[in-house]
């Protein structure tokens, strides 16, 4: 694909489930439903959203999206937003455009904004999820969803 970063969503609790799955949540730091992170295309990762995809959807972000994300639910230490005006006192960056496009390049991580937190809580979506107990190729959300994982997305922030 064009990009190298997923987002990942946890869409399931924590009831009945496995210890190792759990730990698998905890390093992806998906602690709670409806929050997401975004990951490297790596085969680590991809090992470990395979091991948790009975409890997470997850697919390829673009640009536009990962910019409103940020926008929109993008949050500070002591859970200020994110706003413009900080991303130009604090790094180089002007636009939350401009941070996205050198994210998903891999130029940069979210790391690199000081104070960003790595997790972002999101809505639940509009419209419900859907069948959170089935694969998206069965009609559910679960696993892979490739680009279609914006969709989601969008109906969550």
């Amino acid at each position: 694909m064009a990009t190298e970063k997923l987002v990942v969503v946890r869409v399931r609790g924590d009831v009945n489930i496995r210890q190792a799955i759990r730990d698998t949540l905890k390093m992806l730091r998906l602690h709670k439903p409806n929050h997401a992170v975004i990951v490297d295309n790596t085969p680590d990762y991809r090992g470990m959203l395979h091991k948790a995809k009975d409890y997470i959807a997850w697919g390829y972000l673009d640009k536009k999206t990962l910019a409103q994300l940020l926008e929109k639910r993008g949050r500070l230490e002591g859970g200020k937003r994110l706003t413009e005006e900080y991303l130009k006192e604090k790094t180089s960056f002007s636009s939350f455009e401009e941070l996205a496009e050198e994210i998903l390049s891999r130029r940069t991580d979210i790391s690199s904004v000081p104070g960003l937190k790595p997790v972002f809580r999101l809505h639940p979506p509009r419209k419900g999820y859907g069948k959170i107990k089935r694969p998206f190729n069965m009609g559910g959300v679960l696993g892979y969803q490739g680009p279609q994982i914006v969709d989601l997305v969008k109906r969550m922030i």
